[in-house]
């Protein structure tokens, strides 16, 4: 059984950690760089009617 199974998380919350504390390890300037990679956008278009609304666009960093 693999590590991450046995204590209860899911592949992603596991990827998820490692990431995160190798972006912690990395020096101020490497750091910044990967900061940037990790933001991510997300367009989303309700639709009422049949018809597109306002589109939305949610950014998390």
């Amino acid at each position: 059984m693999t590590a991450w199974r046995a204590a209860g998380i899911t592949y992603i919350q596991y990827s998820n950690i490692a990431a995160r504390i190798l972006r912690e390890s990395l020096k101020t300037g490497l750091r910044a760089d990967a900061a940037k990679r990790d933001a991510s956008h997300v367009k989303f278009t309700p639709w009422a009617n049949g018809k597109p609304a306002q589109r939305q666009t949610q950014s998390e960093s």
